[in-house]
């Protein structure tokens, strides 16, 4: 129970029940399945309570649980031959955002994201997922040579914010991230987003400018971290949760405001239980959006995109 979040404990205590009276079963030649399908019944009363009813505080922890799916998951998953690029050619490799070559349901493809870690040493690694100028300005890279041989690009966001220290401000982290933003927006192929844990402010937006842009179900898109959001307005970071639902940021919330275009479902309990029907999810819906944006010569393509994000935010009066 050491990586479980505070609302879980009920599953988890019922799933360890479950399992001991499998246990107890098999050691003692005993037939305890009418006990285990009640418990069973039990669990998935439980689970649906539970995830029908989460607050945005809470979705907001499971899109940063430590076991949930990251990346290099979903690329091993569900893309083949992948070949990794690193370095910006300017100044040095950011592990915080990976990316490179890879075959797709058949088809070449550049694909890229932000890369947390599993433990200490691979987060300080990766800087926890929170990128540096040469993290954008690889991902950049790498989106121009899928433009010069006319691959897709696939983008996976899961960051909590872009790196805000010294070093990074330096060596021109707002610039490299707005110049981002300039490129994908004209860039000649398709992209298609998948936030698949923190979409967190321009960290997000530096390598989320999309064609098409899917969330998972119980990941986050903001603006900027509520405990961030919660100490500018209140100087009071234990008002997080209060922030989260005043920022919005859930899929259902953005897909009503038109901000992403679908809604990826999650099994019961989140992605980090079933990483690998979450993964097939996300490939049929890359599969559908591919086959969308497929055959749209560059002109069209170019003003579908300027389209859709000038309809964001559009307010319409009765």
């Amino acid at each position: 129970m050491a990586n479980s979040l505070d609302f879980e404990k009920p599953i988890i205590e019922l799933e360890e029940k479950i399992k001991d009276l499998r246990e107890m079963g098999r050691s003692g030649n005993m037939d305890l399945s009418s006990e285990i399908n009640n418990l069973e019944k039990k669990l998935g009363d439980v689970k649906t309570k539970i995830f029908a009813g989460l607050t945005a505080w809470q979705r907001v922890k499971l899109a940063r649980h430590p076991l949930r799916p990251y990346t290099l998951d979903y690329i091993n998953l569900i893309m083949t031959d992948f070949i990794e690029l690193c370095g910006d050619r300017t100044f040095a490799d950011d592990p915080a955002i990976v990316g490179g070559l890879a075959k797709f349901n058949g088809e070449g493809v550049v694909v890229l994201g932000h890369q947390k870690g599993r433990d200490t040493r691979e987060n300080i690694q990766r800087n926890f997922g929170m990128a540096h100028p040469e993290g954008y300005r690889k991902a950049l890279r790498l989106m121009k040579l899928a433009e010069k041989f006319n691959k897709p690009v696939i983008s996976f966001l899961d960051t909590p914010a872009a790196y805000p220290g010294v070093g990074a401000e330096e060596r021109g982290q707002a610039a490299a991230i707005a110049h981002n933003l300039k490129e994908m927006s004209e860039l000649k192929v398709p992209i298609i987003v998948v936030v698949i844990g923190e979409g967190g402010s321009g960290g997000a937006l530096g390598i989320g400018v999309g064609d098409r842009i899917y969330m998972l179900e119980y990941s986050i898109y903001s603006v900027c971290p509520p405990e961030a959001c919660a100490a500018i307005l209140w100087r009071d970071r234990a008002k997080a949760g209060d922030a989260a639902k005043a920022l919005a940021l859930t899929s259902k919330d953005l897909l009503k405001t038109g901000i992403i275009d679908e809604i990826i479902p999650e099994p019961l309990g989140g992605a980090h239980r079933q990483a690998n029907e979450t993964a097939l999810k996300i490939k049929e819906y890359l599969i559908k959006g591919l086959q969308g944006l497929r055959g749209l010569d560059h002109e069209t393509l170019l003003k579908l995109r300027y389209e859709k994000y000038r309809c964001i935010g559009s307010l319409t009066e009765t």
